[in-house]
């Protein structure tokens, strides 16, 4: 038999990954029942076969890059005619031009076959799907593919829920419903709605993973929202009623007499809408005491004769 790496056409780098590719592409080619029955197409396939059972198997890969076993997975100087073994791996028995079938044979103890998770019958479920059910076994049922779809929502849509359309990647356009308080990152799963099933199987799902757009006021802490309270240093001293943006309009909100930057302010229920059985969080106003952009005189000129009898440094140690 020839070099397994040689017959899959992988390199003897070649990680498992790389190798089960190689081998899935080169059974689905080569299958015996796209080919008509053709003798050098079962001679072809068997040889691919053989070679991955050697390849395919972590212990086996290993035993024969050492030299301990040939081709074949035989011990180095182990003749199968001389045992009454033929064919390989696979032990083909031919009786006929048109008897033809593979039986899988453990020769590496009752794992081998099953190398990463990976069992030969799944690949030929899977060619025999594909060629409509022709040949002597039946595709064993499978779920379709799911699919992973990104898309982004704005804040005020993740606070309030929504509709947004998405298209699949079999092309089909869906609505699908965004509902209130999405968290940033969360997926959204429609269930049926991903790949159709083989075989009789269920279809696979869709799972919608959604970012929330960042917004240039709010700020999200669980079921609460925070925003930054520009004031003006008259109102900041004197106290008084200021409007604050909020997820559902605008509010009037009390700024207490001697508020310093930093103060914050609660409106309760502002916050992210009461949804599922979960409350309405609350907003929270950050005072900013900010000056006026352009110079102003008077503030200017009273500054300059306000004696600021005070030293708010002294906070800091």
């Amino acid at each position: 038999m020839r070099d397994p790496y040689e017959v899959l056409g992988v390199s003897k780098n070649a990680g498992e990954a790389e190798i089960k590719k190689a081998f899935r592409s080169l059974a689905k080619k080569h299958h015996p029942d796209t080919k008509g029955g053709d003798k050098a197409a079962q001679k072809r396939f068997q040889e691919i076969s053989a070679a991955y059972d050697i390849l395919g198997d972590k212990d086996k890969r290993a035993k024969f890059d050492a030299g301990q076993i040939d081709a074949g997975g035989n011990p180095r100087g182990f003749d199968p005619r001389a045992h009454g073994f033929e064919g390989g791996p696979f032990g083909q028995r031919g009786s006929g031009p048109g008897d033809f079938h593979f039986t899988w044979t453990n020769q590496g103890g009752p794992h081998a076959a099953q190398a990463e998770g990976f069992r030969p019958e799944d690949l030929f479920a899977d060619l025999l799907g594909g060629l409509g059910g022709r040949g002597r076994g039946r595709a064993q049922p499978a779920q379709g593919q799911d699919f992973v779809i990104q898309t982004m929502v704005s804040f005020e849509e993740a606070a309030s829920g929504g509709t947004r359309r998405v298209v699949l990647p079999n092309g089909e356009q869906i609505d699908v419903k965004i509902p209130p308080g999405l968290k940033d990152g969360q997926q959204i799963r429609l269930k049926g709605r991903g790949g159709a099933g083989r075989a009789g199987g269920p279809p696979g799902d869709v799972m919608i993973q959604v970012t929330v757009a960042p917004h240039p006021y709010f700020a999200r802490d669980g079921r609460d929202v925070k925003v930054d309270l520009p004031v003006t240093l008259k109102e900041a001293v004197l106290g008084a009623k200021v409007p604050v943006r909020t997820l559902s309009g605008t509010v009037s909100l009390s700024v207490p007499p001697g508020s310093n930057s930093g103060t914050v302010l609660r409106l309760k229920g502002k916050g992210m809408p009461a949804h599922a059985g979960e409350p309405a969080g609350d907003l929270y106003a950050r005072v900013v005491v900010t000056l006026p952009d352009q110079p102003d005189a008077e503030l200017r000129k009273f500054a300059q004769e306000w004696p600021a009898a005070y030293d708010p440094r002294t906070k800091l140690g």
